[in-house]
């Protein structure tokens, strides 16, 4: 782990996998919550955790690289369930991949329990970790200048749900109405980082007739 300083009053920490950021968010958002801990804002990256707002960065630079990350704490929290479509434009791409059915798809990607490791690119944008290394997959040679609102999404490691239509290079598979950013809600954002996600397959919605 090391801990640069960020101008007078804020650390980043960097560790050596996601896995090991999201501990370490864990542990910092559960010792701000307990008061042992003084700091205006915590942002997770994909490897790095920011603290900003604090009174003695030097002391907690030392404090934390002279300590292993903790694991991952249980959560006691429910998982939040998003509805999807598997009729993403990209779903026969993926299926050769990673050498599956088309429906194969739908059902590792259903199968596995997510978490959001850290949010970015857009309000309400969460990336999410949870599929096996070997179900990564590439980014599109050639992004596409729009993507609608609510496309499920691979890429790397992470799936996402694009909350509002904007240009983008991942992988569709799916699509959902679930409303991931609104900026009238409490919080405004579906997803925070460490909230457990499951998506849920449901059926196509077929032409009126």
């Amino acid at each position: 782990m090391k801990a640069l300083p960020v101008g007078t009053d804020a650390l980043l920490v960097e560790v050596a996998s996601g896995e090991e950021a999201q501990a370490l968010l864990a542990d910092l958002l559960r010792r701000r919550a307990e008061g042992s801990l003084t700091v205006r804002e915590i942002v997770p990256a994909a490897r790095t955790v920011l603290l900003d707002g604090l009174s003695d960065p030097a002391r907690l630079a030392a404090e934390l690289t002279s300590r292993p990350v903790p694991p991952v704490p249980p959560r006691t929290a429910g998982t939040v369930e998003i509805p999807v479509r598997y009729d993403g434009p990209d779903l026969a791409d993926v299926a050769a991949h990673w050498g599956v059915p088309e429906a194969e798809v739908a059902r590792i990607h259903a199968d596995a329990e997510f978490r959001v490791a850290f949010c970015g690119f857009a309000p309400g944008f969460g990336y999410l970790t949870g599929l096996p290394a070997r179900y990564e997959a590439p980014r599109r040679s050639t992004p596409r200048t729009s993507v609608p609102a609510g496309s499920v999404a691979l890429a790397g490691p992470y799936t996402g749900v694009y909350p509002r239509p904007s240009p983008g290079g991942w992988q569709l598979i799916g699509t959902t109405d679930v409303v991931l950013w609104d900026h009238t809600r409490e919080p405004a954002a579906l997803l925070s980082p460490g909230t457990r996600v499951r998506f849920v397959p449901v059926a196509p919605t077929g032409p009126a007739t």
